[in-house]
């Protein structure tokens, strides 16, 4: 059984791998009018993944040629009916299946000191996924890519729910001027008027500097002059964050990462010399993801039995 540093070794190489190859980012989703592409879901809670494991499951998803966001164990497509595929012999054994995480927080008890104060930590767990496209059963086949494109008005409705993720906010957002960026000082957020951006170059732009919007102190309260929130740490959170945000909603990012090649260096290095470096950075952009959308979505209930 891996070790904790093990799991997080893993999964970092891996990512940094791919993050290596080609200076893309497998957790930008482009854009997809099929109703079977999106952010990768549960098939049996209809949940969408979180923390580090949209991230894992891209990356599998690019490495296998995966199309479809659906997710289960291999249980639950037992269940379900259907019967995941034989691994393909240039597949190395335990390569098939793609590991995911799910962590919970524990609470340990000091007992060396009088004040038997309680500490926390998390744990975690690993769970082996497959994706639909991994499956055979065609009554499954509505899961798949091809099978169900979305209506004009189901594109707008998307749009849509992004207007108003972004206006239930209620974050002080001005427009002028060529730069987007949060001002911590004036707790604001500045963005170029819409006609300078694409349609989904604007959500995702407004999305990331929602997620720096989230680090002030009357709100997430992610203290920049701590040493260890770097310059690099703090992009990448607003990078993730971003990225969750839009692919809750359905909306559309940009595949690849020319305008923030320093920030991916910087990403890479640090990963390359902390294993925990993606860690952290995913388990705060979620944090910041769900912090933005809690003002306009419904909650969802998570569950272990399938991780999500």
């Amino acid at each position: 059984m891996p070790t904790q540093n093990q799991i997080r070794e893993s999964i970092n190489q891996q990512i940094l791998e791919h993050l290596q190859i080609g200076n893309i980012a497998p957790w930008r989703r482009p854009w997809s009018l099929d109703r079977a592409c999106g952010a990768p879901c549960n098939v049996v809670s209809g949940n969408n993944y979180r923390g580090i494991n949209p991230a894992i499951l891209d990356v599998s998803s690019m490495k296998h040629g995966f199309e479809s966001k659906w997710w289960g164990t291999f249980r639950q497509w037992k269940e379900l009916g259907g019967s995941v595929v034989r691994r393909p012999d240039n597949i190395k054994p335990g390569k098939w299946g793609t590991t995911i995480v799910f962590w919970k927080a524990v609470a340990k008890s000091d007992k060396e000191t009088e004040s038997n104060k309680k500490e926390g930590y998390c744990f975690m767990k690993t769970y082996t996924v497959f994706n639909i496209d991994q499956v055979e059963g065609s009554h499954l086949d509505h899961l798949r890519v091809g099978h169900g494109q979305l209506e004009p008005n189901e594109v707008q409705e998307r749009f849509d729910r992004a207007e108003k993720a972004i206006e239930a906010t209620g974050a002080d957002i001005r427009y002028f001027g060529n730069e987007a960026f949060y001002s911590p000082a004036s707790d604001s957020i500045t963005l170029p008027h819409r006609q300078n951006f694409s349609v989904p170059g604007f959500y995702e732009t407004a999305f990331h500097e929602l997620s720096h919007w989230t680090e002030h102190h009357s709100r997430l309260n992610w203290d920049r002059s701590n040493p260890e929130h770097t310059i690099a740490l703090g992009e990448l959170i607003a990078e993730l964050g971003g990225c969750y945000m839009a692919a809750e909603l359905g909306v559309p990012t940009a595949e690849r990462l020319e305008n923030h090649a320093s920030y991916l260096k910087s990403w890479l290095r640090d990963m390359q010399d902390d294993h925990k470096f993606i860690f952290r950075a995913a388990a705060q952009a979620a944090r910041a993801a769900d912090y933005v959308l809690a003002f306009s979505r419904e909650p969802v209930e998570e569950t272990e039995t399938a991780p999500a």
